[in-house]
């Protein structure tokens, strides 16, 4: 028998999570989750914020779709229950152009394989009834590349990324749903990196019958809470017909868990699969803090502090490539090209969490999730001058406090 070794307590320190995600979430959002009572599941104030985080989730998301929940989990845990509904032999086109939306073709590929086609390779299917539509890292999936491929393929599923964190690309959702809408298509999205952060409402674009995103960016609360989905009643009547394997991530099957049963709202809680009080206060309060702010005012904020990043970087010989309002990812100056990873590990060891992407060609990416505010960008841009100076770039601070200054005049004092 092996001693058993007792490791001391952990100490995580703080970091500044300026990723593509998690964010920061919210003080707010941690004393929820630390002061909720040790409650019994079917308590009935559990049960009542259950059914106000779905009716605010609805809020958030802009939707009249009964069937919008949230799933226990990451943003992985979503996407799952999303696409349980694509069968064996499912005809699908995915659009993919860059890491998350590649890794979604191959959830794709795994749920429309045969069981042969599995079998030839379990963990990288080459399903015959899957097109993958590859769009060149660094550039965005329009409505164009949609277009055509829905028109010569006229799949039964299409599915594509909103935003793409793994290039920082913003895909054009309103050629995407229309499209689908005029082939016929279900459409699919990858919601992960946009509801909370972008201006929209799910319900404008009606080629797209499922949705699913996470906790942990735009909604800013702890990443093992609740990841939102939202289904039409089309998409649910699909499933009814075709039914799905699996049980724990059933669209239909979970949504019960949230008290929505046969295409409506019971009129009160329901017996659930155990959600804790800790995570149904988190969620709660992230989703009232997003519906205080704003989803409209919000996603002016990422757009108006997005740019003061962009133009800092810029004034330091920095290429971005990017378009999304809550993350900027760059090209370093030309002599330090191929030094990526390493810039990174040394911020990450000054508490400081950007990250490269994950698959090539390697960029840094800067994010400022739940970093609305001068003080917070301002810091972020001198960490990621300091570490560039280390590297041995010549930096102007005076060109980067010029820069800042007239992005934000005295905001900066201000705070």
């Amino acid at each position: 028998m092996t001693d058993m070794t007792i490791f001391p307590q952990l100490e995580i320190p703080h970091t500044i999570a300026a990723g593509p995600g998690p964010g920061n979430t919210d003080e707010r959002v941690l004393a929820r989750f630390a002061k909720a009572g040790v409650a019994d599941h079917m308590h009935p104030d559990v049960l009542r914020g259950m059914v106000e985080c779905k009716q605010m989730l609805r809020a958030v998301m802009g939707t009249d779709n009964v069937h919008t929940y949230g799933v226990a989990g990451t943003g992985w845990s979503g996407l799952d229950v999303m696409f349980s509904a694509v069968m064996p032999g499912d005809k699908v086109v995915m659009f993919v152009n860059g890491t998350f939306s590649g890794l979604d073709g191959l959830t794709v590929r795994m749920k429309a394989a045969t069981a042969e086609e599995l079998a030839t390779n379990p963990l990288d299917p080459a399903a015959a009834s899957v097109t993958i539509v590859n769009v060149p890292h660094g550039a965005s999936v329009t409505g164009d590349i949609v277009e055509a491929a829905l028109a010569e393929h006229k799949p039964k599923w299409a599915a594509m990324a909103h935003w793409e964190t793994g290039s920082g690309r913003v895909n054009d959702m309103r050629g995407f749903s229309d499209a689908c809408e005029r082939h016929g298509v279900m459409g699919l999205v990858d919601a992960v990196s946009s509801l909370g952060v972008g201006d929209f409402r799910i319900d404008d674009y009606p080629g797209v019958h499922g949705w699913a995103s996470c906790p942990q960016k735009g909604i800013c609360c702890l990443p093992l809470t609740y990841a939102p989905v939202s289904f039409t009643d089309q998409y649910i009547d699909v499933l009814k017909q075709t039914g799905c394997r699996t049980f724990v991530h059933h669209p239909i099957l979970e949504a019960r868990h949230w008290g929505i049963i046969d295409g409506a709202d019971a009129p009160v809680g329901t017996y659930h699969r155990t959600h804790s009080a800790y995570a149904v206060s988190a969620f709660h309060e992230a989703l009232r803090i997003a519906l205080q702010q704003g989803i409209a005012a919000r996603a002016r904020d990422y757009i108006y502090h997005e740019a003061a990043l962009r133009a800092a970087v810029e004034a330091m010989g920095c290429e971005v490539t990017s378009n999304m309002p809550s993350l900027v990812v760059l090209n370093l100056p030309g002599e330090f090209a191929g030094r990526e990873k390493e810039l990174v590990q040394a911020c990450r060891a000054e508490n400081f969490g950007i990250w490269p992407t994950l698959s090539e060609p390697v960029q840094v990416r800067i994010g400022i999730l739940n970093l609305l505010n001068a003080t917070a960008i301002s810091d972020i841009v001198n960490r990621f001058a300091a570490a560039l100076r280390k590297m041995g770039a010549e930096v102007d601070q005076a060109r980067i406090d010029a820069v800042l200054d007239q992005h934000y005049g005295q905001a900066i004092a201000a705070e």
